[in-house]
């Protein structure tokens, strides 16, 4: 829904939407501009009642236990990425007529007139490794930048410190996206699309939709993944600025107005003077950290979108010289006995695994966890014939086990059914004895880790020390 509501928002009547990394911080800026704030949230931990009484102490009212009704008055409501479009309270916003921002959209309105231009990345996966090298990239061109957003940098924060930016690498989910009607990047990008987040969304449909926000309104480039339709399609769909042009990446030679790889060299025929015919190397392959095709796919996104704000192309290469990705992603962990070991438990959908799965051959994969409604046929038909053997753990293990046993039924399979502390030390130990000199054993668990873990770090952090713990007793 497009807002009326002014920037001004003195004496106005705004509730937020939920506490948390982004609720709170917004409550504090709305409070300083003379807004009347109320602060609503599902939860009443203790964790929530530490944040209430952090925004009582200011003037703020907080309804803890209470994120359903509409507080009375109300001209606005700024939410948290994470509310679904159909919760009870914006639909009661929508019968009487109030807008409904996020964050995003509460910086967006709040930028200076000399504000930085945003980059913006979106995608199924790849978003926070892109924004990296991108930000790093910037940074080699001598720009003062940041990477933000759903990265863990506030954008509020961004755009309302002291700091003063040339440009922003900026990340934003598909949550962030629909709750920000009038963001208008200088150029965008979205990575690829699979089926993620859909009880949320609704539909693939409008996961898609969502995600092609990003293209809204776009000055100099939208640049889209040639492998993947779909992101054609939103660029196409897209209502951008005159002049705005639609800019490929892709793993194989370029055509004009593309960014692609030639004999292990990154190519730009996008950003150059006649790019029928010319051509700007911009860096070696084995510049980018780590080399596996996804990642590459990354690293020309990410120049696709520094060219396009104007870096020079050793900015390209120094910068994905200089990056170093986050742990557990792709990360080699150690070699044993010739066999290398890989921590990708970032790889936390189908869509992602099978990236990580097409970096290796032969594998041993370890899988499994919470499938969240995914499905398993597609990537284990196109991973089959890599497969050395499978470790399968966690509480949906059985959906992988059984598209194994439909497109790979040679393969050997380990099923595991402990979840205790020890399980991952048995996984790898049982990875390592189905491993062959020149194979990798790779996590890539194609699900979520809260059926047996914190979080995917805390899942790596098991594997890397279950890896170490066979190193030391070899």
């Amino acid at each position: 829904m497009t807002s009326s509501v002014p920037s001004d928002f003195q004496g106005k009547h705004v509730t937020v939407a939920g506490l948390g990394v982004s609720g709170v911080p917004a409550a504090k800026v709305l409070h300083a501009r003379g807004a009347i704030v109320t602060v609503v949230n599902d939860g009443d931990d203790a964790r929530a009642r530490e944040q209430a009484a952090e925004l009582e102490a200011l003037g703020i009212t907080v309804r803890l236990g209470d994120g359903a009704t509409l507080p009375e008055g109300t001209e606005l409501i700024v939410t948290a990425p994470g509310w679904k479009p159909d919760k009870p309270l914006f639909l009661a916003a929508e019968k009487a007529g109030v807008s409904v921002w996020g964050d995003v959209e509460l910086a967006w309105r709040l930028r200076g007139p000399d504000a930085a231009p945003w980059l913006a990345v979106t995608g199924t996966n790849g978003k926070t490794t892109t924004v990296q090298m991108l930000a790093s990239i910037l940074q080699a061109a001598g720009l003062r930048t940041a990477a933000v957003g759903n990265i863990g940098v506030s954008l509020l924060d961004a755009v309302l410190g002291e700091e003063q930016y040339d440009v922003l690498a900026v990340e934003l989910s598909s949550y962030q996206l629909h709750w920000a009607p009038s963001l208008r990047a200088h150029s965008a990008v979205v990575l690829n699309l699979a089926p993620d987040h859909l009880d949320w969304h609704g539909s693939m449909e409008a996961y898609a939709a969502d995600k092609g926000r990003i293209y809204e309104g776009n000055r100099v480039a939208c640049v889209y993944n040639v492998a993947d339709k779909l992101t054609e399609d939103l660029v196409r769909e897209a209502d951008v600025e005159e002049g705005c042009r639609a800019i490929g990446f892709t793993l194989g030679a370029p055509a004009p107005s593309q960014l692609g790889v030639v004999d292990g060299i990154l190519i730009d025929r996008a950003f150059v003077e006649d790019r029928h015919k010319n051509a700007q190397e911009l860096a070696e392959v084995s510049d980018v950290n780590p080399p596996a095709p996804h990642n590459i796919a990354n690293a020309l996104a990410a120049a696709g979108l520094a060219r396009a704000f104007g870096v020079p192309a050793k900015a390209v290469r120094d910068g994905l010289r200089a990056f170093r990705p986050d742990a557990h992603r792709i990360a080699h962990v150690a070699d044993l006995d010739g066999v290398a070991y890989v921590d990708d438990s970032k790889a936390t959908n189908t869509h992602a695994a099978e990236a990580s799965l097409a970096a290796y051959e032969p594998i041993v994969w370890i899988a499994g966890g919470l499938a969240k409604g995914a499905t398993f046929d597609e990537l284990v038909a196109k991973s089959a014939k890599r497969l050395r053997g499978a470790v399968l753990i966690g509480a949906d293990r059985a959906l992988i086990r059984e598209a194994l046993a439909r497109h790979a039924p040679e393969v050997p399979v380990v099923d595991l059914e402990r979840t205790d502390t020890g399980a991952m030390l048995q996984a790898v130990t049982e990875a390592k004895r189905l491993a062959q000199p020149g194979d990798t054993v790779l996590l890539a668990p194609a699900c979520a880790s809260m059926d047996m873990f914190t979080n995917y770090n805390q899942r790596g952090d098991a594997f890397a020390a279950a890896v170490r713990e066979l190193g030391a007793g070899a």
